[in-house]
């Protein structure tokens, strides 16, 4: 691993200008642990820590009366506040209420479950509160996102989420409202598998093409990839390029480490129960504990054959203590074994490849290290494909900010190609057009994008229709129990309308196309439709132009990808005519270019959206919820910037106590003070302590901020003191320089002076400016020896009569009048007027002696400020220190 963070961070952060000011989190986000990384040129690539240094999260989010706590914090507060304390939250994504997934969610947890108004699942805290899954989950994101932008140092907005394969659509939205509802932009979605291969594809080159399974074996679910790795060249560039194309997916939703845990507990239950005669089910402080023990001792079982469960006042105020063995463990799991490695041959059977053509396969995912699916695992595949080398906690994460840094214009990384799939049938659907008004329309379905689809591909639907009509997109089989089939229906309108103008131009049989689009992310959508219309031109341009440019309607369907026309539900032939060529079939049918529809050919027609079953949240409900979550962020503000308050004046109040309280009377504080200023600190310093133990607990930050003001400004005179005393004898040598300095240069000066007038030549200064920088001089010399005698007068604790700042700023009069005349050039010589050539030569010779001096430059920097001396000044005499 540090290998890979050395190259990454050589490869491109070293590339990336570091003016450019951009940032990428990746986040995978898991059942019961959060890991993030950040991509930021100049920070080294790595897994993000939180504010405990640990490399992963606990995905929990939980409140401790007002206090809102995260990661581990969090899940340990289950045990005392069972009610408050949310956590496998990934389990409730978009689910709705009757969903299989919120059933077990119960089993596992003590939280209560809520039903919102998209038929979702909000979880409700003790005080009553209700939060949405997708608002809790976004806490979380926002919590990232705090830790990230502290290492970076400046905002981050662009994320980029791993999900498993087998996400729904539903699943996905509910992700993306959680990114937006925290404050983030999603860059991308990317399957957990597919960023395991990154990660495991970035330090490698593949000169034959290689066929690798990820078995990644969550908290949540086992999920198997099939991946092709392929070295080539980019066609666009052709430089060196790593391909990964996605050829196959299996998976068992339910099947993972919370179900370990969940008969794990069931054990230590039962034993429970056996010992103490009562059932600890109905209390949620307990089975919090029991819980949390069971993932404890599940982590001993994996490296030891026995384990001591000791748990202090689980429940009823007993003590719990029990020995579980690795042998009952996997007895109680035993109807599970077969279950492990089914994902890889669905997955194998999906990509049409057998054990035979793999190279490996990649152990990830915190459950692989379960003694009973390794040996699962181990006897589908052989020990001798087991590859062990990738974190199986951080590979995930790294991948997906390596994917979405090459997304990103800000970064230069090894060029990888990545080529994802879906993982369901879905389906278009519509009615077809009544033959008489009586009869009932026959609904037609049409298998858009089969399961194995590429992402990242469109279809193009053509349909012959007069009137406006709804396509519905569905799912074919069941994703997952409880949720529906349904995803949603495009309303397209305005056909009857387009089709009559393009009749008028002449079009003949003109049709309706639908552009449907998988994204890279994995969402399906209808993207647009149009009415189309080859319209026939008689003119010898339009002859010509058909002769030789022309395309016909058929040529645009195939070229374009259009929908594979699968049987209707019903047993009747559809009227409707359907393209039947299929973009995902053939990687290099979606290479070939679309042919340009001549403008006029179109009309664009209306598509509005309506979500059919879960819709994802909408604008107004992710400003609302974003609202409440600002909310809550400004509450916490408040409270650290108070807590911050009261902490800094105690602090300060013991540190003034400190003071007083010391008896050395040599002390700065004791000999820049006087005895009544004391007395004074004193009291205010006993009615503090006082106002801080009575009312401090309920005071507001203004008030701390108040009271710390009042005791300042008794101390300020002291401060000010020993500040000047400190500051005094380097203002005064400063001071007493620039008399030096500028006696000196008077002198030189005069003597220059005097020599140029005798011979005649001009000079950089009049004997008035000398005679003004003198009297200035004087009189700065006579204040300075003046108020220094007055200074000595002083004591310690007594306000000074000279202040520094006047000092300085009566030397500074001083230095800026001696610096005018130092920078001042020598006048030119001026050139006598005369008739003759040889007199004007004559009179513009330059006298040899004068060249250097009028060739002097002018003092710049630092050497303006001071005057040249060829020998140091000497160490001033007198008053120096006090």
């Amino acid at each position: 691993m540090r290998a890979l963070a050395l190259w990454s961070f050589l490869s491109f952060l070293a590339l990336a200008p570091h003016s450019i000011y951009a940032s990428v989190l990746a986040i995978d986000y898991g059942t019961d642990w959060i890991k993030a990384s950040l991509m930021k040129p100049g920070v080294p690539f790595d897994v993000l820590l939180n504010k405990d240094s640990k490399r992963k999260i606990q995905a929990s989010v939980a409140w401790k009366n007002s206090d809102r706590l995260f990661g581990s914090d969090a899940f340990n507060l289950a045990s005392r506040f069972p009610s408050d304390s949310f956590s496998s939250l990934k389990l409730l994504q978009a689910a709705p209420r009757d969903a299989e997934s919120v059933g077990f969610y119960t089993t596992i947890s003590t939280s209560e479950v809520t039903e919102t108004s998209r038929k979702t699942v909000a979880l409700k805290r003790s005080d009553g509160t209700e939060w949405t899954t997708e608002e809790l989950v976004a806490m979380q994101f926002a919590y990232v996102k705090q830790l990230a932008e502290s290492l970076a140092g400046e905002k981050v907005h662009d994320v980029i989420v791993t999900v498993p394969p087998f996400y729904s659509q539903f699943e996905r939205d509910a992700v993306a409202d959680a990114i937006e509802i925290a404050g983030l932009r999603t860059l991308a979605l990317i399957n957990d598998g597919t960023a395991v291969a990154v990660n495991f594809a970035m330090t490698r080159t593949f000169p034959t093409p290689e066929y690798h399974v990820i078995y990644d074996a969550g908290a949540s679910s086992i999920r198997a990839t099939v991946v092709q790795m392929a070295t080539g060249k980019d066609g666009k560039t052709s430089t060196p390029a790593t391909q990964i194309t996605v050829h196959g997916v299996g998976y068992d939703r339910r099947l993972g480490g919370a179900e370990l845990d969940r008969r794990l507990r069931e054990i230590l239950i039962n034993a429970f129960v056996t010992k103490n005669k009562r059932d600890i089910r109905g209390d949620k402080r307990g089975m919090a504990k029991m819980w949390k023990e069971a993932g404890r001792v599940k982590a001993i079982l994996s490296a030891n054959a026995e384990a001591m469960s000791m748990i202090e006042s689980v429940a009823y105020d007993i003590d719990f203590r029990a020995k579980v063995t690795r042998a009952e463990f996997e007895d109680a799991c035993a109807d599970l074994q077969s279950r492990f490695a089914k994902p890889i041959s669905e997955a194998l059977a999906n990509a049409g490849l057998t054990l035979d053509n793999i190279t490996s396969v990649i152990l990830t995912g915190g459950s692989t290290r379960t003694p009973m699916i390794q040996t699962a695992v181990k006897t589908f595949v052989g020990e001798e494909k087991i590859s062990l080398n990738v974190n199986a906690d951080e590979a995930a994460v790294l991948g997906a900010a390596l994917h979405g840094a090459s997304l990103s214009r800000q970064f230069k990384t090894k060029n990888i190609k990545v080529t994802d799939m879906t993982a369901h049938d879905i389906q278009a659907s519509y009615f077809a057009t009544s033959t008489t008004p009586l009869s009932r329309p026959r609904t037609i379905s049409t298998l858009i994008f089969p399961a194995g689809s590429k992402t990242g591909t469109k279809k193009t639907l053509t349909l012959k229709r007069k009137e406006d009509f709804s396509l519905w997109l569905d799912y074919k089989q069941l994703v997952a129990p409880g949720f529906p089939m349904q995803i949603l229906e495009a309303q397209i309108s305005g056909v009857t309308e387009a089709l009559q103008n393009l009749t008028d131009l002449g079009a003949v049989d003109p049709v309706v196309k639908a552009t449907l689009s998988l994204s890279e992310s994995g969402f399906v959508a209808v993207t647009d439709a149009v009415a189309y219309g080859e319209i026939k031109d008689d003119s010898i341009a339009g002859k010509l132009k058909g002769l030789f440019g022309g395309s016909s309607s058929s040529a645009q369907e195939t070229e374009t990808g259009s929908a594979e026309n699968t049987p209707p539900r019903d047993t009747e032939t559809p009227s409707e005519s359907q393209s039947a060529s299929s973009s995902s079939a053939s990687p290099e049918a979606s290479k070939v270019p679309e042919k340009i529809v001549p403008k006029e050919n179109t009309i664009p027609l209306n598509v509005s959206v309506v979500f059919t079953s879960i819709p994802p949240m909408t604008v107004e409900e992710k400003k609302a919820a974003r609202a409440r979550l600002r909310d809550i962020d400004q509450q916490e503000a408040a409270k650290n910037r108070r807590e911050e308050a009261r902490n800094t004046f105690e602090s300060y109040l013991y540190r003034v106590r400190d003071l007083l309280d010391n008896d050395d009377e040599e002390s700065p504080f004791k000999k820049c003070s006087q005895a009544s200023e004391r007395s004074a600190m004193s009291d205010k310093l006993e009615e503090s302590f006082l106002w801080l133990h009575d009312e401090g607990d309920n005071a507001k930050t203004t008030q701390f901020l108040e009271k710390r003001s009042s005791l300042e400004t008794l101390e300020r005179p002291i401060i000010h003191r020993y500040k000047e005393i400190e500051g005094f004898p380097k203002a005064l040598n400063n001071s007493q320089m620039w008399n030096w300095s500028t006696r000196l240069f008077l002198t030189e000066a005069k003597t220059n002076l005097t020599a140029e007038t005798a011979a005649g030549l001009p000079s950089k200064w009049t004997a008035e400016e000398l005679a003004a920088l003198e009297k200035t001089l004087i009189e700065h010399e006579k204040w300075l020896n003046e108020w220094v005698e007055k200074q000595k007068a002083r004591k310690f604790n007594e306000d000074r009569v000279i202040e520094t700042t006047e000092m300085r700023a009566r030397a500074k009069v001083l230095e800026q009048h001696l610096q005018k005349l130092v920078r001042r050039k020598v006048p030119k010589v001026k050139k006598p007027k005369s008739t003759s050539t040889s007199a004007t030569e004559s009179a513009t010779a330059t006298p040899p002696e004068e060249t250097p001096e009028a060739q002097e430059p002018p003092i710049e920097g630092e050497d303006a400020q001071k005057p040249v001396m060829e020998e140091e000044p000497p160490k001033p005499t007198g008053h120096d220190e006090l």
